[in-house]
Order: C-alpha cells, then structure tokens, then sequence
C-alpha cells in the first residue's frame, strides 16, 4: 500500500482556508496513491471553541474530502469538529474513493487541556477495511493508551492523526515505535507544525514505522507530502515468524 502523510501548518479556526490548502496539496501529489492522511482537526487547529467552526456529516469538509477521493482515486483521512445531535465530536473520518465514509471518535479527550469538558467521547474503537488491509484509526491522546489500541483483531495498520505539541515530542517518537513494535503492525502518526491561537509550537515528526519498529519516513519539522511504501507480505511473515501475538493476554474493555 502507497501512503501519503501531509504535515501541514494549520490556520486557526478557519476551515475554508485550510480546505483550500489541503486541496491543492492532494491534488499536487502526481503518484497513484491508496491512502491520504491530513493532521487532527485539520480545518480548524485544536480548538475548545468548536460553536463557530463545528460541521456536520452533510458539510462543506465532507462534500470536499469526497470530491478529492474520488478525483484522485484514493482513501483520504483525517480529523475534524462535527456536530451530531447538538453535541461535539473530534472525529476521524476515512473516506473510500467510492464516496462510502467510516468513521471514529476520539476516545481519550485531553482533559490538559479541557477536551473533555468541550466534546463527546467516542466508545468505539474501529477497525476499517480497505484494500486487503484491516486498519486502526486513532486520534492524539489515544496514543497514551497502548491497552485501547492493543491488536487483538489482527490488524495491519495503526495510525494516528495528531496536534501533538513540541514539548512533548520525544514521548509521540517513543510511543510511536512502541505501539509498532507490541503490535507488530505498520503505525503511521501525522502530526501538524506550526504555532496555533494559543502560542503552542508543532514541529511534526509525522512518521511511518514498521512492525519491527524501524523508521520509514520521519519528515522531521518539514512541511510536505511525505510518501511511504508497506508490504503487508513482509508483516504477515515476520508475523509467523516471531509469533509475538500469538502469546497476548486476553481482556475486554469495559
């Protein structure tokens, strides 16, 4: 599978801008790819003051990542503020080049910085399947949480979409190659750069490691299109090889 990470800065609380940087950044990308991932909350930044910004599933941001998806013949993901029911959600949608959408809300809300008190908290963990590859999507904070992300459904790919700030970036390069390595899986983390409303610096590190925990891609504080190649053969054998999750524990979250 061919992936491409887009580490971007993001404007702040202004979605028309930052869908017209998304836009001409996709359609910049000239090689066939299967897999587009942008940042957390990418039209936006990490905002607590979703009211103004907040979309629905009928949105200008859905109808766009569609209208790309299907254009570039590929899988685009990636989080956003949506508004269901009158109540707030940090939502990763993954939209099919078919149009067909899955989604996942963020389970662990970061109550540093008052998430919690803003947004709804997803229950699920999801699983999407997608080319031959069974795929796990996760949102920042959930990175924290290694038994939430544990690989009990064989999954290929983990990857998380993320506005992780620069003092705490030795702890998303650690976790990342840890949740590669106890679940044997391709982890992806896209992560923005930039300083947001609040003065908070990103400097990215978005990457791409295999199920050995070796780096494929780190795009450093770099602003791009970054492109990774993943054999899922070269997984499933050192799978069989090592047989490391033949031997994990058996639990279910409650």
């Amino acid at each position: 599978m061919k992936i491409a990470l887009i580490q971007a800065p993001l404007i702040w609380e202004s979605p028309q801008a930052n869908r017209e940087y998304f836009e001409e950044r996709v359609n910049s990308i000239e090689q066939e790819i299967d897999l587009i991932i942008l940042p957390e909350m990418f039209t936006t930044g990490f905002t607590m003051n979703p009211k103004n910004v907040a979309e629905t599933m009928e949105g200008e941001t859905i109808l766009k990542l569609k209208d790309l998806a299907k254009n570039k013949n590929t899988a685009i993901t990636g989080s956003l503020i949506i508004i269901e029911n009158e109540k707030y959600y940090n939502r990763l949608i993954f939209v099919f080049p078919s149009g067909k959408i899955e989604y996942y809300d963020k389970r662990h809300l970061f109550s540093l910085a008052g998430e919690e008190k803003i947004y709804t908290s997803g229950k699920e963990k999801q699983i999407v399947e997608y080319k031959g590859w069974k795929i796990c999507p996760m949102i920042c904070y959930d990175l924290r949480f290694p038994v939430f992300s544990r690989n009990t459904e064989d999954y290929d790919l983990l990857l998380y979409v993320a506005n992780w700030p620069k003092p705490r970036t030795n702890a998303w390069d650690i976790l990342l190659k840890a949740r590669s390595v106890e679940n044997m899986c391709y982890t992806l983390g896209v992560n923005r750069i930039g300083f947001d409303e609040s003065g908070h610096e990103y400097i990215g590190h978005s990457q791409a490691i295999d199920f050995l925990g070796n780096t494929i891609i780190n795009a450093e504080e770099s602003e791009g299109v970054f492109i990774a190649d993943l054999d899922k053969n070269a997984m499933l054998e050192a799978r069989h090889r090592f047989g490391f999750l033949n031997d994990r524990d058996a639990f279910e979250i409650v």
